[in-house]
């Protein structure tokens, strides 16, 4: 099975998939994939605009029934909990919209928003669609012209693609799971 069959078989669902848990980096592997032609650029925008407002607003909602005493119970989320209800207490739209952006707090954020009351579900529910939109678009984009200047650089490597690929894969994954390791120690 060649490497254009797996990503048009597969692609789509796992970009939602890792756009619900995580994000990036799945986006910008699927944008690539949208440059070489293996999926529709606009259909990978869309789901990964989609799931990242799906997966924030299930976090919000999470918030809003568990409150903090989630964020309490995973230390993990907690440690960005001060600078996020900080941002909330000053400008609870701005920070609606910068969790989306904000590293270690796409989880922690939709649910800090959820548990405060100064959020309004429809105003974060706006707010989330919006920040989703345009982060699949700045994300989606990188993805796309990480294609374009490797193919400037590299030229047509077709018959290496896949080795290229899943080079990528790993080195995307061992570099997030390295960040994720030293967040820990």
């Amino acid at each position: 099975m060649s490497i254009e069959t797996l990503i048009a078989a597969h692609g789509y669902w796992i970009l939602a998939f890792g756009c619900l848990v995580e994000g990036e980096m799945v986006l910008v592997l699927a944008a690539l994939a949208a440059h070489r032609g293996y999926l529709n650029p606009a259909a990978v925008v869309t789901i990964a605009a989609a799931a990242a407002f799906a997966s924030n607003q299930f976090f919000f909602w999470l918030g809003r029934r568990r409150g903090t005493a989630l964020l309490e119970r995973w230390p993990v989320l907690a440690t960005h909990s001060a600078k996020i209800r900080r941002l909330i207490e000053r400008h609870a739209s701005l920070a609606a919209v910068a969790v989306r952006f904000a590293y270690g707090a796409r989880i922690a954020g939709p649910m800090l928003l959820g548990a405060s009351s100064t959020m309004r579900p429809l105003h974060f529910a706006v707010l989330n669609a919006l920040s989703a939109i345009v982060w699949a678009l700045l994300v989606g984009a990188a993805g796309w012209f990480f294609g374009e200047a490797a193919e400037a650089i590299f030229g047509h490597l077709a018959h290496v693609e896949g080795w290229l690929f899943g080079a990528l894969i790993v080195a995307l994954v061992a570099w997030r799971l390295l960040r994720r390791r030293s967040a820990k120690a």
